[in-house]
């Protein structure tokens, strides 16, 4: 197993440990739709001990060219070696995350437009603060990271929308809605709280696709770095499936559903 995708797999493990040592009545959980001024895990320091990074931030980068405003991009890298973050320093997303496979799921974003229009760069995916920017094998980064750079940059000085049309809005995968299950809730409740915070750390985002109550599966996307981490599907085995199945009994497995770049990904793998 890769090490980069080993921190968040080693990060979950670790929590699902130490709360399974634990009495089980010193651990309640709420969720949010049944108590939503009540905090959902009343275990203490529990989030701090699971949301902590091991990432290590490279130093910061000043980038100014010509007139315009100099900006302050912070790179740090993920457990994928072919993506990057890149903290600009200003909000990215206000709310949820952002995912584009391809360039044609970019023409509704001007800053993802302008990622996509450097050669080697495959896929971009938008954090609270970041920018995750995947690139192809071949790609190097001692010369992406300039145009990178530049394209960030012009961007927030252009003063454009992240996106074009006012009614795009972040997908809200995990918000309870009234006519969720009890079980359904404590599973988006958990990706919430407990996983999503864990994988965004390492630049990408983990999206929930449905719950099958006849076979206990629960269906999820990686997105960002971990949608290429050679690793994502022992974090989803080892660490997500584990936690999800310690907290929620009905809970039997967990599989992975890939988007379709992925899937004629895999399927060409299986075919070489």
């Amino acid at each position: 197993m890769t090490s980069g995708c080993g921190r968040v797999l080693r990060r979950l493990v670790r929590l699902a440990q130490s709360e399974t040592k634990r009495n089980n009545n010193s651990l309640v959980f709420i969720p949010r739709r049944l108590a939503a001024a009540t905090p959902s895990f009343l275990a203490p320091n529990a989030a701090a001990a699971f949301s902590s990074s091991s990432a290590s931030p490279l130093p910061f980068l000043r980038f100014s060219t010509g007139q315009r405003r100099a900006m302050f991009i912070q790179t740090q890298s993920t457990p994928n070696p072919l993506s990057l973050m890149f903290h600009p320093g200003k909000p990215v997303m206000e709310v949820g995350s952002a995912d584009f496979p391809n360039p044609r799921s970019a023409m509704n974003s001007p800053l993802a437009k302008s990622l996509f229009a450097i050669d080697g760069i495959t896929r971009i995916f938008f954090g609270s603060d970041f920018v995750t920017v995947t690139k192809s094998e071949d790609a190097s980064w001692e010369f992406l990271k300039p145009e990178i750079f530049a394209a960030i940059m012009d961007f927030y000085s252009s003063g454009q929308p992240l996106f074009l049309d006012s009614q795009t809005s972040a997908a809200m995968d995990t918000a309870i809605k009234d006519d969720d299950s009890e079980i359904v809730a404590m599973i988006k409740e958990l990706l919430e709280t407990r996983i999503r915070p864990a994988v965004q750390d390492d630049g990408g985002d983990i999206v929930y696709r449905g719950f099958d109550p006849d076979t206990g599966i629960v269906k999820l996307q990686m997105q960002g770095a971990c949608s290429g981490c050679p690793s994502s599907s022992v974090t989803l085995k080892s660490g997500i499936e584990n936690m999800l199945m310690h907290y929620v009994p009905e809970v039997k497995g967990v599989e992975q559903e890939l988007d379709p770049e992925g899937e004629e990904a895999a399927l060409s793998g299986q075919m070489e």
